[in-house]
């Protein structure tokens, strides 16, 4: 597929309005025959979510093919999985309908829609567990090679918290007893959290896919500039290492270019002199392009960044006095692609990138840093989907029992 061949942005208000139909529909069979139409009703909600995923597949793609970095690749892919685990739940409660008949009813059918986030978190722990293990040594590798930083320690944190959390819905939701006014309580206490782990967990899964997804991505070769971002100099031979990579990547790119359409570009060097470094990273990597025999005429440094944002905010004053209306790409880390591509949207420059390759536990860290800034940047969207999580939980829960 290529990337950024879209000029508008997908839509999925088509995803409330079927929403709303399935719910006027089931509510009318409802009304109309009460126990006697719960297959019909089964149908309804099964297609519905099924066209759900479907939608939201559509949307994904045609993200894909409109902005590669943007959350909303993860909102999609997440809201799919999610839907996905409802639909499987839904499918097995209707198939028992048709062969159990009677031991199917409307209030039944509520009670298993309201406990299926609670049934798939187990399910999806197959997953989360390991992975949980797995960021908690990345992240013990990682401040042993970049040192303690509240960054780093991101992954311990949630791993401690998605393992803790599956352990306290189990062990509190294995001993409970209680009277029927404190099971409904329980019921609804359970199904929100359920509910809210699983929505999380899906959405980390929709986080590590999307990096993945703009890792693997090769641009087409009609490049007239490439960045390369800088990397920190600080550690020495290991972070120049990281350095040499993002280099190697973007000449490996010019040759291939040059190659199959003999179409010759210009590097910008982007990245600025730190703390403790004797050489800006942009000088760094313009004696190690020239090394791989790119000539000097072809390389300009921008040396004035310190950050991600600042080398794209530095590269575009550098892009419009060379050539506003340039093709651009970006080479960076493999596991660095994906926000490095929202800081470039943010400011207006429309370039894919390309990923070298890196040390493995880098990985995990960067799906964090991704689910992290999509929850922090979409504050208040992510309020609302939980409180309508919420108060459908709640509305199932008071009706089932």
């Amino acid at each position: 597929m290529k990337f950024d061949t879209r000029d508008i942005k997908p839509k999925v208000w088509n995803i409330a309005v079927l929403s709303a139909a399935a719910v006027l529909a089931v509510a009318l069979l409802a009304l109309l025959g009460g126990d006697r139409y719960t297959i019909g009703m089964c149908l309804i909600m099964d297609a519905c979510f099924a066209a759900v995923i479907v939608l939201l597949g559509i949307a994904f793609f045609r993200q894909l093919q409109y902005n590669p970095y943007s959350y909303n690749i993860i909102y999609y892919l997440g809201f799919a999985i999610f839907v996905f685990f409802v639909l499987a739940f839904m499918a097995l409660t209707t198939v028992r309908g048709f062969y159990e008949p009677d031991s199917l009813s409307l209030r039944g059918i509520l009670a298993e829609l309201s406990g299926a986030a609670g049934k798939f978190l187990f399910l999806i722990s197959f997953f989360i567990v390991p992975f949980s293990l797995v960021l908690a040594v990345s992240n013990v590798l990682l401040i042993r090679r970049e040192g303690f930083k509240p960054v780093n320690i991101l992954g311990i944190f949630l791993a401690v918290f998605l393992i803790g959390g599956l352990v306290l819905i189990l062990i509190h939701d294995v001993r409970f007893t209680g009277n029927p006014e404190q099971l409904r309580a329980h019921k609804i206490a359970m199904s929100l959290i359920s509910s809210f782990f699983l929505y999380f967990e899906c959405m980390l899964i929709g986080a590590i896919v999307a990096g993945l997804i703009a890792a693997f991505h090769e641009p087409e070769r009609d490049k007239d500039i490439v960045i390369i971002l800088g990397y920190s100099l600080r550690d020495g031979e290991s972070s120049e290492a990281v350095l040499r990579s993002r280099v190697e990547r973007a000449v490996a790119f010019r040759e291939q270019q040059l190659r199959e359409t003999g179409r010759d570009l210009i590097f910008i060097t982007s990245g600025g002199k730190g703390t403790g470094e004797t050489l800006s990273e942009s000088a760094w990597m313009r004696d190690c392009l020239i090394r791989h025999g790119v000539p000097e005429s072809v390389i300009v440094q921008e040396d004035q960044s310190t950050t991600t944002h600042e080398n794209m905010i530095f590269s575009k004053k550098k892009i419009q006095e060379i050539n506003p209306q340039a093709k651009v790409a970006f080479a960076t880390s493999n596991y660095h692609v994906f926000r490095s591509g929202l800081y470039a949207r943010r400011e207006k420059i429309r370039a894919l990138g390309m990923g070298a390759k890196t040390e493995w536990y880098f990985w995990p860290n960067a799906s964090v840093r991704e689910f992290a800034g999509l929850l922090i940047e979409h504050r208040l969207k992510q309020a609302l989907i939980l409180l309508g999580l919420a108060a459908l939980n709640v509305i199932l829960i008071l009706l089932a029992y």
